[in-house]
Formats: C-alpha cells, structure tokens, sequence
C-alpha cells in the first residue's frame, strides 16, 4: 500500500520520500501560520514528482501573505527548510489564498498583450524578469499560441523572449 499524509483530514497517497518533503513543508507552513495567528488549510499534491502545497482560508485573513513577492519568498524559506531537514534540494511549489492562480492569470494576460505586439509587427516581445516556475508556465502558454520562446539573461535579471 502507498503511504499517505493527512493535512487538516485531506489523505494524500505520496512515496516516502515525497511524503517526507510534503510533511517538513506542511509542518513548517502551519508554524508560520501559528507564529501569526492565522488560519490556514493545507493541502498537498504531487504532480511530475513534485510537492504542491496550497493554503486556503474560509475569508481574507490569508491575503497578507498572497502577495507574489511574500509567496515566493515564503516558498523559498520552506525549501530551504526541508533541504536542511533531508539534505535533499527541494523543488515544492507554494500557493497562498490562490495566489498561484491568480499569477497563472496575469502571466496569461502578459502573453497575449506579448503576442498581439508580434502579430502587429514587432520581430520579438521581451517580457519582465520571473521565476523559473514562471518562465515554464510563459513558455507552455507561448507554445498553445504557436509561438516560440526562449528565456534570456542571468539571475534576476532572466527573463522571456517570445518570438513568431
């Protein structure tokens, strides 16, 4: 049988190692949530053998710490966590209060005003430095639209260049 891990009585079925990694994020989400006196469900999914952990509340009280800036940082801080637990780099994805989604839209939006440039006339549009995680979303929204594009630059500083 496929072990599994139960967050605020969701079971999720996870290997041992995901599992692990699921169980030190989820443990150090709710002590932050503790530390600040908000309630928070979470809940774990695996998709392409990585570790999606999503924080819901019944009202607002979340929206403090769903601003993109504060996720991504909250996301890096877990990480780091569980790869001082296991030793093991951490690859988990951290939504708060839909975060992830609302991102997902505005990236959208970002591409098609992207696109509409190059359909106008322009050779390329160059879009703001992001993540990795959402330079991959970029570049599977660019690729449905039957465009290419390619990620540029260092650091901070890299971002995506789409193209006809």
């Amino acid at each position: 049988m496929t072990p599994s891990v139960s967050v605020d009585g969701v079971e999720e079925d996870l290997d041992d190692e995901t599992r692990d990694e699921a169980d030190i994020a989820a443990d150090y989400i709710e002590e932050l949530l503790d530390i600040c006196d908000l309630d928070g469900d979470i809940e774990i999914e695996e998709r392409a053998g990585r570790v999606y952990l999503s924080v819901t509340d019944e009202g607002n009280a979340l929206r403090v710490l769903a601003k993109p800036d504060t996720v991504t940082a909250l996301q890096e801080l877990t990480r780091i966590a569980v790869q001082a637990e296991t030793g093991e780099f951490s690859r988990l994805i951290l939504d708060v209060g839909g975060s992830r989604d609302a991102r997902a839209e505005e990236l959208q939006r970002l591409v098609d005003t992207a696109v509409e440039r190059i359909e106008a006339g322009s050779a390329t549009a160059a879009l703001p430095p992001m993540s990795s995680y959402e330079r991959k979303l970029v570049h599977d929204l660019v690729a449905e639209k039957g465009f290419n594009s390619e990620s540029e630059g260092e650091g901070r500083d890299r971002h995506t260049v789409i193209t006809r």
